[in-house]
């Protein structure tokens, strides 16, 4: 079994945050509830993540079960044998035999007077015991009052260097850098070009998943704002984008195993497969996932924000 944690602002979001990275449904996993957050002064300060533990479930334990119940469904009812007509009973006649009498119990045998007497004797004889004083109980020493909690080191967050700002990549760290101050979240805002030249950013110190926020909506909502914070004014488009503590990895990770899972659905029950509304980062890594696979393809349903990307059979 593999066990995961994850944490957000609830408990809720927590669990969401962790079925979308892992592409599972809840009853594919088992859910224990670490931690409950708080959300502090003004939702900011003071405030501590909900945190929880999911455990996957083998997946040939619910394959099985699955199968099984596939299995039972497309089996006809077979018809039930028709009872069999109880036997008459017996005439009373028959019943009404006399039942042998149990033969009488051995009485055992009374024990001669004198041996009686003997026993008497060497009762009366034997030295009684005596009694044992009873221990004194002593008192107990008082525990000791528990240790308090060292609270946790925080993560030291070393700035970054800073870009020219005459630069895209430099428009990009001075415009965040503004904005993730004013959110009140300390962290360090790093800028870098690609070969193509786009400008990639990543922040580090966001520990409670504020710049995340559900299923990367803040996230992606900051790298629009920036995209055009950057391009304001400019010939040339210059693409952007926003990183915090690996999230895009771990989510394209999550999406490919949630790829691979739903095709062998698909695979399996012969029926094709729809998954949740995603946006078009998403949906490309999905259809980039399965593009190769030699039993099933992709396309896209819906207009957005609820298009979703469908698995069917070759």
């Amino acid at each position: 079994m593999k066990v995961y944690e994850y944490s957000a602002r609830t408990i809720q979001e927590a669990i969401d945050q962790g079925l979308e990275e892992l592409g599972v449904a809840i009853s594919d996993v088992t859910v224990d509830v670490l931690e409950e957050g708080s959300k502090g002064l003004f939702g900011l300060f003071g405030s501590r993540p909900a945190k929880v533990r999911i455990t996957m479930k083998d997946e040939e334990d619910t394959d099985d079960v699955a199968r099984a119940i596939l299995a039972d469904a497309m089996k006809p009812e077979e018809s039930k044998p028709r009872k069999e007509k109880a036997e008459k009973p017996a005439p009373k006649a028959e019943k009404e035999e006399k039942a042998e009498k149990p033969a009488p119990k051995p009485r055992k045998p009374k024990a001669p007077k004198e041996e009686a007497a003997k026993a008497e004797d060497a009762k009366e004889d034997a030295p009684k015991a005596k009694a044992e004083p009873k221990k004194e109980s002593k008192p107990r020493a008082p525990k000791a009052p528990k240790a308090p909690k060292e609270p946790k080191e925080q993560k030291e967050i070393v700035p970054a260097e800073q870009a020219d700002r005459a630069t895209a990549a430099g428009r990009a760290q001075e415009f965040l850098q503004e904005v993730t101050k004013l959110m009140g979240v300390n962290v360090s805002v790093a800028v870098k070009n690609d070969e193509e030249g786009n400008v990639r950013v990543n922040m580090e110190g966001d520990t409670l998943g504020i710049l995340i926020g559900r299923r990367g909506e803040t996230l992606d909502a900051l790298q629009y704002l920036t995209s055009l914070q950057v391009n304001k004014g400019q010939d040339d488009y210059t693409r952007v984008t926003l990183d915090t503590e690996g999230y895009r990895a771990k989510r394209e990770e999550a999406l490919v195993r949630l790829a691979n899972r739903m095709a062998n659905r698909a695979q399996k029950t012969g029926r094709k497969v729809s998954l949740e509304p995603m946006n078009p980062y998403e949906r490309r890594i999905l259809h980039s996932a399965l593009q190769d696979h030699p039993a099933v393809t992709t396309h896209s349903e819906g207009e957005e924000p609820n298009r979703h990307v469908v698995i069917t059979l070759k």
